[in-house]
């Protein structure tokens, strides 16, 4: 790899080397490099539209890098993922897309992962998109992630998009049963003329499951962001919904809520709140000594972490 796509790899995986344990990592539409355990198979689908992680019942203390990289501009591609956590299994995998593109074309990654997490089992999904590159052509990633949820198994999304994504489409979709916990924290920054949708839309099937959706995003320049939140309660259920939002300059912000009981011990509830940052708290940083750029970055990055 050269210099440009080790910093892409370093952005979306914090790799600085190759990981010890399962990875497969994939650039410009092909696969780099892979490795497996003995807990964890990862091997190329028949007609090469992506992988298949298989994950062991009772594997713990073990992780999977699935990082995509793309630094030829114009490259379009699609890829299908399909993750196979067995029963009792207790995982971290980290996954994302970073783009440099310095040509005039755009380049785009459509990633759609699928999870099948058995019985009991635990996963940490960490997904993170990074853009750079001084070309005119546009970074574009769409990622879908389509999640199947066993009796009592348990899943935390970290989802994260700060830098140079010029167009996004992220859609997220689960299904759960009884006693299953889903846990999603998006971070999202604009800048530009940027534009992010993000849709999430969870069926709370199962006795006793819940799920706790919270976005936190912030809007620059002329960049506009859309989320919408779908939580559908079936039976004896928790879901919460959140969308927490910083606005500036020219931006636009969309927050769509929708909140369905389809059983009466279904207990859902969605809050979302869009607003400048206020005043008071730029000029108290002003006073430690910081101008009003950086006493702004201060807040926004504490926003976001």
């Amino acid at each position: 790899m050269d210099a440009i796509e080790k910093t892409l790899l370093e952005q979306i995986a914090g790799l600085h080397e190759i990981p010890t344990g399962a990875y497969n990592i994939r650039k410009n539409g092909e696969t780099e490099s892979r490795n497996v355990t003995a807990n964890i198979d990862i091997v190329s689908k028949s007609d090469g539209s992506g992988i298949e992680i298989h994950v062991k019942p009772g594997t713990r203390h073990e992780s999977v890098h699935v990082p995509v990289i793309l630094s030829q501009s114009g490259l379009n591609e699609v890829v299908y993922n399909d993750f196979y956590i067995g029963e009792g299994a207790d995982v971290v995998i980290i996954a994302g897309c970073g783009i440099h593109n310095s040509g005039c074309d755009n380049s785009r990654h459509d990633g759609i992962h699928r999870f099948f997490i058995e019985r009991g089992a635990k996963v940490r999904y960490v997904e993170k998109h990074y853009g750079d590159g001084d070309g005119n052509g546009k970074r574009i990633m769409n990622p879908k992630t389509i999640v199947n949820m066993g009796p009592d198994s348990y899943m935390e999304m970290d989802s994260v998009q700060i830098k140079g994504v010029d167009s996004t489409d992220r859609i997220t979709e689960a299904v759960l049963e009884e006693g299953a916990r889903f846990v999603v924290t998006e971070r999202l920054m604009t800048h530009g003329k940027q534009d992010a949708k993000s849709t999430f839309s969870v069926d709370l099937n199962g006795e006793g499951s819940s799920a706790n959706v919270v976005s936190r995003s912030v809007a620059r320049d002329e960049s506009h962001q859309l989320f919408v939140s779908k939580i559908h309660g079936n039976s004896r259920c928790s879901g919460h919904s959140e969308c927490d939002s910083i606005i500036m300059d020219d931006a636009k912000i969309g927050a769509v809520p929708e909140i369905t009981a389809n059983h009466p011990d279904a207990a859902l509830i969605h809050e979302a709140a869009i607003g400048k940052i206020a005043g008071d708290q730029i000029t108290k940083l002003m006073t430690l000594g910081l101008t009003e750029a950086e006493a702004e970055e201060q807040i926004v990055n504490g926003f976001l972490k």
